[in-house]
């Protein structure tokens, strides 16, 4: 107990005492000592309740009373009830300036902020942005459905995926179709969320600006580009032989520079298109493909096997998916070393889905990289990729393909231990196969040549 407190218990004992041996004193003196005690008892009792219903008063108060006079400890108690509730109004005006500064902070932003409660999926609060951008109105739409109050977007589904809801980067805006959105979806406490909308039209446009320009370059570049491999084609190394080199190199060069303007108006189509045509995709014969084309890339310097466990088909597009099975499998065989192993395998996933996974022994891919290796043009290593006479386009093309199909590319990789890139489907894109018998996995596999 702190020694100012102590003091005050001390002296309301004393004045208690004194005013009994005072009233026991007086009653001698009259001659009637204890109804005299009696009465004084019953006085102090009645001070004591008076005291006491100050301080319910002072604590049921809304507003601030005086601070009453003494030594003693009902003085004390009062003093202390003071402070306290000084300093409690202190913190409740801070935090009252900190909840008005955020709000005005969140009210001030371009973006739209939309708090959610994640159980009902309702609007708690929203900043003026989200008017504009969303076209909520207040206070009309608080407590109000938020899949229903942005339709047409695929709102109620895309919240019910919660923590694993990925960034919706191009949609409508429901107030305007003219603007483009992007929508993030924040899990910042276990009862509510945080949607934040974003206004990307003028990146959307300088972004189709872009294709636009790579498309009409990379169109126009292919007529040259004939013109060349007409003439290298009508050289003959034989008149000069002292040419033959520089021949030979143009002529890499000049097919590496059409691979690359193929690449890029693939790239372009693919970027220009939000759905594709589907059908069902034959993997037998996918993976036999596979299988050749990765054998005639590597001239015999690996050991190559596919395995087809799944027993299944997919529901997509055969040329597309194609083109990205073959950029895999050719990054697989550009990149790893003459003697080292490819695996296709294709197999039933933990999920209920499906998976053709890519693995290879060569470099490997370090970690810093693995989150950006399929941005187009990125390049792990400058020098092996002009060696091997990649692109830099082949992951960012199988990237576009498989989001198209609602599918994503997973990216395992350990230095000198080689890489593995996993297409995971959903059980939706799953078919049953009509070609193979139930049950019984095709393994093709070529043993390791000699070097």
């Amino acid at each position: 107990m702190p020694f100012h407190a102590r003091s005050a218990w001390i002296r309301t004992l004393s004045q208690l005492a004194l005013v009994l041996l005072g009233a026991l004193a007086l009653g001698l003196l009259v001659g009637a000592p204890w109804p005299t005690v009696t009465c004084a008892a019953l006085g102090m009792v009645a001070w004591h309740y008076w005291r006491l219903r100050r301080v319910l008063l002072r604590l049921t108060a809304r507003q601030r009373l005086p601070v009453a006079r003494g030594n003693g400890v009902w003085s004390e108690l009062d003093r202390l009830l003071h402070r306290s509730q000084d300093d409690t109004r202190t913190r409740k005006r801070r935090l009252v300036e900190m909840l008005r500064a955020y709000r005005a902070a969140a009210a001030a932003l371009p973006d739209a902020v939309v708090v959610v409660e994640r159980s009902s999926q309702r609007v708690q609060w929203f900043n003026e942005a989200a008017t504009g951008l969303l076209g909520l109105q207040y206070p009309a739409h608080i407590g109000a459905a938020l899949g229903d109050r942005l339709q047409p977007l695929p709102i109620a589904r895309w919240l019910a995926a919660g923590r694993d809801a990925e960034p919706l980067l191009d949609v409508a805006s429901p107030a305007n179709p003219d603007l483009r959105l992007s929508l993030r979806l924040i899990p910042y406490s276990d009862e509510l969320w945080l949607l934040v909308a974003r206004d990307v039209s003028k990146l959307m446009r300088l972004e189709q600006m872009r294709r636009d320009f790579v498309a009409n370059v990379s169109h126009e570049l292919r007529t040259p580009l004939t013109v060349i491999h007409g003439y290298l084609d009508m050289l003959d190394p034989g008149e000069q032989p002292a040419w033959a080199p520089m021949l030979a190199e143009m002529q890499r060069q000049s097919q590496r520079m059409t691979q690359l303007v193929e690449d890029l108006l693939t790239l372009s189509r693919l970027e220009a298109r939000d759905t594709l045509a589907e059908e069902a995709v034959a993997m037998q014969p996918m993976l036999a493909t596979l299988r050749r084309e990765a054998e005639a890339l590597s001239q015999q310097r690996h050991a190559i096997s596919v395995h087809d466990e799944a027993d299944i088909d997919l529901l997509g597009s055969t040329k597309e998916l194609h083109s990205a099975f073959s950029n895999l499998v050719a990054n697989a065989v550009r990149y790893t070393p003459t003697g080292g192993t490819i695996a296709v395998r294709f197999a039933r996933g933990a999920d209920g889905g499906i998976v053709l996974s890519v693995r290879d022994s060569g470099y490997g891919i370090p970690e810093a990289h693995l989150a950006r290796v399929t941005e187009r043009f990125y390049r792990v290593s400058t020098s092996r990729s002009r060696e091997s006479g990649g692109t830099g386009l082949g992951l960012a093309i199988a990237k576009h393909v498989l989001q198209l199909h609602q599918a994503r590319l997973e990216i395992a990789s350990e230095i000198g231990r080689g890489s593995t890139f996993s297409c995971h489907f959903g059980a939706e894109r799953l078919l049953p196969r009509h070609d193979t018998a139930p049950g019984a996995p095709i393994v093709q596999e070529e043993a390791r040549s000699t070097r």
